[in-house]
């Protein structure tokens, strides 16, 4: 796949009449965003120059724009970097992948992406932390670091620690995930950061049901407030319940 001058593809959209979405600032440079199409599918892209870097503006022009089509379409979101050479590159991609295209606006039509990230107090993880003897011993005991026995009780309470850690986010996947899947269309988690994140998850919901999710998320950080942050984000695009890998026809 070319990252020289070409066209650049931000998301895949319903539609069989020509579309504009205003314009966009890749590597600087301003150009027209337009669709091309097949059958029922369109391409949302524009012209670039160049090698498209990972810049910050760059990065932005890539969500602004998909966050800009998604006010009046359901969209199936690529990721950042997509460049081919010509317009019949981007109709070969269309045609190969027509199938997929059509199960998965099927899946996503009136569907969005939120986020939800639950960060633990630390007034909270330190009263936790005191309710386990064993950690609460080691956090106020002595250490001797020149002490082998003292390494080895360290290794050890280091598992015990971890397994501490586990304990609290299976709670948190258990008690909100769950509770919030029962209302979602999908759910996955992610990778969380060990002691700063207790669940970094996304769901995927229908428009119609946005109100009772909000509502089942404002109930549950009822019970948390004192445990955790909740950070709330969305409507994003469904990055999480998407997976294209855009190939030319000689890397079929």
């Amino acid at each position: 796949m070319s990252t020289q001058d070409g066209v650049y593809i931000f998301c895949a959209i319903r539609e069989k009449t020509p579309k504009k979405f205003g314009t966009v600032h890749v590597n600087e440079r301003k150009s027209g965003v337009y669709t091309i199409h097949f059958e029922n599918v369109a391409m949302v892209v524009s012209k670039v120059s160049g090698e498209v870097l990972p810049t910050r503006n760059n990065l932005m022009a890539h969500q602004q724009t998909i966050t800009e089509v998604m006010k009046q379409y359901s969209v199936i979101p690529f990721s950042f970097g997509n460049v081919f050479h010509s317009k019949n590159d981007v109709l070969l991609i269309m045609k190969h992948l027509n199938e997929e295209f059509e199960k998965l606006f099927s899946h996503l039509e009136n569907k969005m992406e939120v986020g939800l990230k639950v960060i633990p107090k630390k007034e909270w993880l330190e009263q936790e932390m005191k309710n386990n003897p064993i950690l609460n011993e080691w956090k106020t005991k002595k250490k001797d670091h020149a002490d082998p026995a003292s390494f080895y009780e360290q290794i050890q309470l280091g598992e015990q620690a971890q397994n501490f850690i586990l304990h609290l986010e299976e709670k948190a996947a258990a008690e909100i995930f769950e509770s919030l899947l029962e209302l979602a269309e999908a759910g996955k988690q992610n990778k969380t950061i060990p002691g700063k994140t207790l669940l970094n998850a996304a769901f995927l919901i229908d428009s119609s049901n946005e109100e009772s999710f909000d509502k089942k998320i404002n109930d549950l950080y009822e019970i948390w407030k004192d445990k955790a942050e909740f950070k709330y984000s969305g409507p994003w695009p469904a990055y999480n319940f998407v997976n294209i890998r855009l190939r030319i026809e000689g890397e079929l």
